[in-house]
C-alpha cells in the first residue's frame, strides 16, 4: 500500500474525468490518495475525494483564440494566491500525509514538490505525446511545437515514468515513456452506439458564424450544446446541459462537431463517431490533434470556417466512419494495471520504478503489435 499525492489540472474536463477513474482504481488496490486540484478539477472531484484546493495556470481565449496577453496577466494576478497556495500544499499535504510517491496530470506543484522532496514522479496525461513522442507535424507549427514543448518541462520538471495517452501512436523517445489508448470514462464505456440523424455540436460562445453555415444545411439536424441557450432555430436545436441527455445525444449522433479538445474527440473515436474539429487558433495541443485527426482520416480540420467545407464534411461522413472501424478501441485496464505493477512494492522508491522501466519498453512493444 502506498501514500500518494495526485495532482489534477483544473483547466477544462478532460484531466478531472480521467483522474477520477485512475483514483477510484488506485484506492480499490488499497492506496491512500490524496488530490490537489483547482477550479473545475477541484469542483468535479472534491465530494468524492480528498481534495487539498490549490492554485493553477490558465488559458484565456476570445473567439476560439488563445489571448497570449490576457492568458499572461491573469496568470500573473494569480501569483500571490499560488504563492499562499504552495506553501499550505508543502505544509498541509507534503509535510504532514509524508507521500511515498507524486502522480501529476500536468499539475506543477506537485511536480516541483516531488523533486524538492526527492519522491518518484509519475506523469499521467496526453500533454507528454508532445514532449517524448516523436510525429507528423506541420512546419507551420513547427515553432509553436518548441514553445509548447518548453512549456511542458517547465510544467513539470522529469518525470520518471511517463504514462502518456494518446490516440496517435510514434515512436517514445526514452525508455521511461509508455503509450497507451486515451482514458474513458465509465459513463462512456457503457454507451451502446446507435445510429439517429442527427449531429451533435458541442461548442461555446463565439461560433456564431459557424452556427449561421449550419443553417444552411436545412436536412441536417444539429443538437448544440454549450451555448447556455434552449429552443429551436431552424435546424438547430439548442439543449441545456444535462449529463444524461448529452451522453444519449452522444451515442445515438452520426457525426460529432466540436473543438480539437483530446476528451471529446478521443470518446467520439471510441463510439465510432466521424468528428469536424475547430481547433483553438495558438492552442498547439488542439492544433495537432485536428492535424493528426485528417492524418488518420477520421474527419476534418476545420482551422478556418468555410461553407464548401462543411458541406464536405457531411457528404463523406460515411467514409469516416467506415475508416473509424480501424480506431484501436479499448476500456482502461492497460494504463490502470500498469500503474498497479509499478506501485506494487511494500515501499515506493526511484529503484522500484526504474526497475520497471525495462518492462515498461517491453510492453509498449507488444502493445503496438
Amino acid at each position: 500500500m502506498a501514500k500518494i499525492v495526485y495532482g489534477v489540472s483544473g483547466e477544462g474536463a478532460g484531466h478531472s474525468s480521467r483522474a477520477r477513474e485512475m483514483i477510484d482504481y488506485l484506492q480499490q488496490l488499497g492506496h491512500i490518495v490524496k488530490v490537489v486540484s483547482y477550479d473545475r478539477g477541484y469542483r468535479n472531484l472534491k465530494d468524492d475525494f480528498d481534495v487539498f484546493e490549490t492554485e493553477g495556470l490558465h488559458i484565456a481565449s476570445s473567439d476560439n483564440r488563445v489571448s497570449k496577453v490576457k492568458t499572461f496577466t491573469d496568470n500573473l494576478q494569480r501569483l500571490p494566491r499560488g504563492h499562499k497556495k504552495l506553501t499550505a500544499l508543502r505544509k498541509d499535504i507534503f509535510k504532514t500525509f509524508w507521500p511515498d510517491c507524486v502522480i501529476t496530470d500536468f499539475e506543477p506543484m506537485c511536480a516541483y514538490l516531488a523533486h524538492h522532496y526527492d519522491l518518484p514522479l509519475i506523469t499521467i496525461d496526453n500533454q507528454h505525446r508532445i514532449r517524448y513522442m516523436t510525429y507528423p507535424c506541420p512546419a507551420r507549427l513547427q515553432t509553436e511545437r518548441r514553445m509548447t514543448i518548453s512549456v511542458i518541462r517547465a510544467m513539470v520538471p522529469r518525470p520518471d515514468v511517463s504514462l502518456v495517452t494518446t490516440f496517435y501512436y510514434g515512436e517514445p523517445k526514452n525508455d521511461r515513456t509508455l503509450f497507451f489508448p486515451p482514458i474513458l470514462r465509465r459513463e462512456v464505456l457503457a454507451l451502446q452506439p446507435a445510429a439517429a440523424n442527427h449531429i451533435l455540436v458541442y461548442l461555446t460562445s463565439g461560433f456564431e458564424s459557424f452556427l449561421k453555415i449550419l443553417k444552411s444545411f436545412p436536412r441536417e439536424r444539429f443538437l448544440v450544446y454549450g451555448y447556455d441557450r434552449q429552443g429551436q432555430d431552424g435546424n438547430l436545436v439548442y439543449k441545456p446541459f444535462s449529463r444524461e441527455g448529452f451522453l444519449d445525444d452522444f451515442a445515438s449522433c452520426k457525426a460529432v462537431m466540436g473543438t480539437a479538445g483530446f476528451t471529446l474527440m478521443t470518446e467520439a473515436f471510441y463510439l465510432r463517431k466521424p468528428y469536424l474539429a475547430l481547433p483553438m487558433r495558438g492552442q498547439f495541443e488542439q492544433e495537432l490533434n485536428a492535424h493528426w485527426l485528417v492524418k488518420l482520416n477520421y474527419g476534418i480540420n476545420l482551422r478556418r470556417i468555410r461553407s464548401e467545407a462543411v458541406g464536405s464534411f457531411l457528404y463523406r461522413v460515411p467514409d469516416f466512419k467506415e475508416n473509424l472501424n480501424d480506431y484501436r478501441a479499448t476500456d482502461n485496464s492497460a494504463i490502470q494495471d500498469t500503474l498497479g505493477e509499478l506501485l506494487d512494492s511494500d515501499s515506493v522508491s526511484y529503484t522500484h520504478l526504474r526497475a520497471h522501466e525495462t518492462t515498461c519498453c517491453i510492453s509498449y512493444a507488444v502493445f503496438c503489435l
